[in-house]
């Protein structure tokens, strides 16, 4: 009965919290998760049995839905830990190397981060889930158009997208307090490096493009200083470069 009396005492705001849930950025409103044991496994065999221990990450690893970034032909394959593409040459990455790459970032609720590549979407979305901002940037046209329209769709409102060089950075922006490269570049970038703020941690592949790169963690020191430590072997597309340099 009390439950009822709280119900008829608010009964427009009860309706809206059935109606759209209790978090931002739930792609579960309106939507049936068919996939929900799929992703328990990832998150279980993947990730959790392969060394990732970060309580944030794992939960945002288990509640983004992979399979609304990839194309309707590999939606079942979509928690299989492999990269899949997702046209134009590119790929979304596997799971562990999404839930490392994200645990090295070492990142919190008050953490602003840049990306370079978005692709499709998926990586910055699971940041999302962690970070207070994301901003990430991909340099092509018809890619940054899916992967806005798709985070817009699922309700993500903490990240900003940019069709651009993602060599450059997001300077209007900078500093960010961690980037995440997810594209392989022969060096590390120099402007992404002065956009990192001090005590900052960025993680990248470098190395030869369509060979095996090394991931790399780079910090920068409260002065300034950079260092760097090599954590595995991955095998990423290269950082594709233009002539033309925008932001906004």
């Amino acid at each position: 009965m009390k439950a009822l009396k709280f119900i008829n005492k608010f009964p427009v705001i009860f309706l809206l919290l059935m109606v759209f849930g209790f978090s931002a950025g739930s792609e579960s409103i309106g939507k049936s998760d068919d996939y929900a044991a799929a992703r328990k496994n990832m998150g279980l065999y993947q990730i959790r049995h392969r060394g990732i221990t970060d309580r944030n990450v794992l939960n945002a690893m288990e509640s983004v839905f992979r399979h609304e970034f990839v194309e309707s032909t590999y939606k079942r394959k979509a928690y299989e830990d492999r990269p899949l593409p997702i046209g134009y040459g590119q790929t979304i990455s596997q799971p562990y190397i999404v839930a490392l790459m994200s645990q090295l970032l070492n990142v919190d609720k008050d953490s602003r981060v840049l990306e370079i590549g978005t692709g499709s979407g998926y990586q910055a979305a699971v940041l999302a889930r962690i970070v207070k901002e994301v901003y990430t940037i991909e340099i092509v046209k018809p890619l940054h158009e899916r992967s806005q329209k798709a985070l817009n769709r699922l309700g993500y409102q903490n990240i900003r997208t940019l069709n651009a060089d993602g060599y450059f950075g997001w300077s209007v922006h900078a500093p960010f307090d961690a980037i995440i490269v997810t594209c392989a570049s022969d060096f590390i970038p120099p402007p992404l490096i002065d956009q990192l703020k001090p005590g900052g941690l960025m993680c990248i592949p470098v190395g030869p493009p369509f060979k095996v790169q090394h991931l790399v963690l780079v910090k920068k020191g409260k002065t300034g200083d950079i260092t760097t430590q090599v954590i595995t072997s991955v095998r990423f597309v290269p950082l594709t470069r233009n002539q033309s340099r925008k932001e906004e």
